[in-house]
C-alpha cells in the first residue's frame, strides 16, 4: 500500500512538473507571475489608429463617458487634430464603450474606484487607481526623462503593457 501512494504522489509530480514545464516554455508562466492582467485592445480599427501615435490604452481604464467625451472631440485630442471617418470613429466609439470600466462585464474593475458618478475622467494617468499605483514608486522627475516623455507612455516601464501585463517590470 505504501509503494502504491508513493507511485501516485510520484504521478502526480510528474503532471504538475510537466504542467510547469510547458508553461515555461510557452511564456505563460512568466506573464502569470506578473500578477493582474488588463485584457489588452484586441479591436483592429483601435489598435490601428490610435497606436499610431500612443499605445492603444485598454478600455477598462476609463468609464464610458470618458470614452465618449474623449471619441466626442477628435478634432482636439490633446492637443492634436485625430479626427477619423465617421464609420472608424463609431466603430471604436462602440469597443471603448462596451468594453469600458463601468461596462456590465467589468463590474468589478479596480479602475472604477474613486472616480465619483458624476466626473469625467480624460486622462488615465488622472484616475485614482493610476495615481495609487505609481505614488511613492515612481519620482515625478522620471517622466521627464526623454526615453519616458510622459505618464502615458505605460511601455517605458511596464514592457508587458500592450499585453496587459503592469506590473513593476
Amino acid at each position: 500500500r505504501h509503494l502504491a501512494d508513493l507511485a501516485m504522489k510520484g504521478h502526480h509530480l510528474m503532471r504538475y512538473a510537466s504542467l510547469a514545464a510547458l508553461l515555461l516554455l510557452s511564456g505563460i508562466a512568466p506573464a502569470l507571475a506578473d500578477g493582474p492582467r488588463v485584457p489588452p485592445v484586441d479591436h483592429q480599427a483601435t489598435i490601428k489608429e490610435c497606436a499610431a501615435c500612443h499605445m492603444a490604452f485598454p478600455p477598462q481604464m476609463l468609464p464610458a463617458r470618458s470614452w465618449e467625451a474623449l471619441m466626442g472631440d477628435l478634432a482636439n485630442h490633446f492637443g492634436e487634430n485625430a479626427q477619423l471617418d465617421a464609420a472608424t470613429a463609431a466603430g471604436i466609439r462602440a469597443y471603448l464603450v462596451a468594453n469600458a470600466a463601468d461596462a456590465p462585464a467589468n463590474s468589478k474593475s479596480r479602475w472604477m474606484r474613486g472616480i465619483n458618478k458624476d466626473d469625467t475622467p480624460l486622462r488615465i494617468t488622472e484616475t485614482p487607481l493610476w495615481i495609487r499605483e505609481h505614488r511613492g514608486e515612481v519620482s515625478p522627475d522620471a517622466f521627464s526623462n526623454p526615453k519616458v516623455g510622459s505618464k502615458a507612455n505605460c511601455k517605458a516601464c511596464h514592457a508587458g503593457a500592450d499585453k496587459g501585463y503592469y506590473e513593476d517590470d
